[in-house]
């Protein structure tokens, strides 16, 4: 039976790819940041325990668990965990952009360091990183987000180039809007860094942000429920010849291709639209 590691599995994208890789006969273990999503998933028969990316004795007790019940093999780890701070770039402070790269990409770093050993013994492994639009080309208010996946991109690209031939293939998901809580979770951490109100932009947050991060109930323009990044993880866990990069949602390729096509001033008056 393969196994598969799985962070951020307490909601949209992490609790249906587990879900639906237990059902395909995997060995999922699902791990979330709070003990009681993790007490959830047991309850929906998954084996399910703590993972929080900013606290390392968590991953590092992840990895042993997992280690403890498969026997000391790992098939593939899908990073996936992340949180969102809306705002103006101006207007974060430093702090707050150390806060995100703790979660979005040293976590990550962290889980993928501990266990690159295990696929190296082993001959074989995929590392999958759920990455973003965003990771591809940036958007307002997103500056922190977008920051850290484009980070994550390159780090990614240079892993893969290392792991050449060893077996073992790193391989990047870049959804678009995908049904999940992200929105909904990033709220605590805007009001608790974006002093928008005293910000030079406060009527700009007044006119866009705030109805969109407060009042927003209807789905994204192209928005994807998550099995659609499940379809793609499941091509990159099990494919003999994962492809480096799966787009997923129309604006994903949309804005891949405009990043090859324009030239820079033209894709910012593009991107100034959206």
């Amino acid at each position: 039976m393969p196994s598969i590691l799985i962070t951020g599995c307490s909601s949209g994208i992490g609790h249906h790819a587990a879900h639906t890789l237990s059902k395909r006969g995997w060995q999922v273990f699902a791990t979330c940041r709070k003990p009681e999503d993790c007490d959830r998933l047991r309850s929906e028969g998954l084996d399910s325990f703590v993972l929080d990316y900013t606290d390392k004795a968590t991953i590092h007790d992840a990895m042993a668990r997992t280690l403890g019940a498969t026997g000391g093999t790992l098939d593939a780890v899908f990073n996936n965990g992340a949180f969102a701070i809306p705002g103006a770039t101006e207007d974060l402070p430093t702090d707050a952009l150390r806060s995100i790269f703790e979660t979005n990409l040293f976590g990550w770093h962290e889980l993928t360091r501990a266990v690159l050993p295990v696929m190296r013994a082993q001959g074989h492994g995929r590392i999958v990183q759920n990455s973003s639009v965003l990771g591809l080309a940036g958007l307002k208010w997103r500056g922190a987000y977008v920051a850290t996946k484009f980070a994550l991109e390159g780090l990614s690209d240079v892993l893969r180039l290392e792991l050449a031939g060893t077996g073992i293939h790193v391989v990047l998901i870049e959804p678009g809007p995908v049904t999940s809580r992200i929105r909904q979770n990033s709220i605590p951490h805007f009001e608790r860094w974006i002093d928008w109100e005293n910000s030079p932009r406060a009527q700009q947050y007044r006119d866009t942000l705030l109805a969109r991060l407060y009042d927003k109930s209807d789905p994204d323009f192209f928005e994807l429920p998550p099995d659609a990044v499940t379809r793609r993880l499941i091509a990159a866990v099990e494919s003999r010849r994962p492809r480096p990069r799966y787009y997923v949602t129309t604006p994903t390729y949309v804005l891949g291709g405009l990043r090859r096509v324009l030239p820079t001033r033209l894709l910012d008056y593009v991107l100034g639209k959206l």
